[in-house]
């Protein structure tokens, strides 16, 4: 009787159930959760026990569904291209976020060897730039709108969009002073300029009024990426993890010397919304920046 780690006996008995056929390619593997009942384990020995089975290529996570059985490559598989790569590459970082992309992890998931993508791409960040890149170019922006500001609004929530479907791209495309170059990048800046081309506003101001915009919906959704990776890693809902810590909150106000913050709450319950945030941010900001071309045109 050998005395393995946990999870390792847990990855061995999902094995024998996948190659038994018990679990046939498709069905979906316990859950973290189901695992921490079945064998009465601790979160985290769950989800290294999946991780084992992940890198052994036997399962992979398929968004809005769970961990689910990988099915074996066959010889009629399709040959191995920087494009597929691409496209496992995105499918991982979605539905895990950018931390678990790896160059194994990818391989894993395509059935390959890891030395084997690197005949497509040097490395893992420009695998990444390749993903921001194709991401960025899945949805047109479009025409450029007359006014400018129906431009930089529709310019905004095109972003957002990106964002929303790509978590991971808020962080992917963080950096200002070392911005991620692509093609599809470029041209969103490109027609935020010419959304701006009729006003008064020097090219500095309008370079400016594109990072502003730029700014506020990437911390939005920087925040969106970080609330989801929360609930992976902890596997409650924002309701559960409210009503746990509502009664520190509360008697935290009680102390009576937070008088502002009683004030504002004590008209009924304050839900905070990102989407609600985002909309009031919006108007808000491009209100400022109207204010300020009208101050340029006089």
């Amino acid at each position: 009787m050998t005395n393995r780690p946990p999870y390792l006996a847990i990855a061995a008995e999902l094995r024998r159930r996948i190659r038994s056929g018990e679990l046939a390619p498709g069905d979906r593997v316990p859950s973290t959760r189901a695992i921490t009942r079945e064998w009465g384990v601790a979160m985290a020995t769950a989800t290294k026990a999946l991780g084992v089975l992940r890198q052994e290529g036997l399962v992979r996570a398929e968004p809005g569904v769970g961990t689910v059985v990988v099915a074996p490559a066959g010889p009629d598989a399709e040959p191995l291209s920087r494009e597929r790569l691409v496209e496992a590459a995105l499918e991982l970082a979605d539905a895990e976020g950018l931390h678990a992309l790896t160059m194994r992890r990818a391989a894993t998931a395509l059935g390959v060897s890891t030395m084997a993508l690197y005949r497509h791409v040097p490395g893992k960040a420009e695998l990444v730039r390749l993903m921001a890149d194709a991401a960025c170019g899945e949805v047109p922006l479009g025409p450029v709108p007359a006014q400018w500001r129906t431009g930089l609004e529709q310019g905004a929530r095109w972003l957002r969009g990106v964002y929303s479907r790509h978590r991971w791209m808020a962080h992917a495309m963080a950096s200002f002073t070392r911005p991620v170059a692509t093609p599809n990048a470029l041209a969103y800046l490109e027609w935020v300029l010419r959304s701006l081309r009729g006003t008064p506003l020097t090219y500095e101001e309008k370079l400016h009024t594109h990072l502003l915009v730029f700014a506020y919906v990437q911390g939005l959704s920087m925040a969106d990426d970080l609330e989801e990776q929360a609930r992976q890693d902890t596997g409650i809902s924002d309701g559960e993890w409210m009503a746990q810590n509502e009664p520190r909150l509360d008697a935290l106000q009680a102390s009576g010397s937070y008088t502002e913050l009683d004030s504002v709450t004590s008209g009924g319950d304050f839900g905070l919304d990102l989407e609600a945030l985002f909309e009031f941010g919006l108007r808000r900001m491009l209100d400022g920046i109207a204010s300020m071309i009208g101050e340029t045109s006089g």
